[in-house]
């Protein structure tokens, strides 16, 4: 079994999908983490009052 899944992750195709997605989760992360930081609102001074 372990030799099938190492000949199955030589195949080039097998490994460009996987990067894609790999990739593509590490970017929606990323974009989902920096949506909540507030770096697109103004700091508001006046907050406290």
């Amino acid at each position: 079994m372990k030799e099938k899944l190492r000949a199955f992750w030589q195949k080039d195709w097998v490994r460009f999908i996987a990067r894609t997605v790999f990739y593509f989760v590490v970017l929606f992360a990323l974009v989902y983490m920096f949506s909540y930081s507030g770096l697109t609102q103004p700091h508001f001074i006046y907050n406290e009052f």
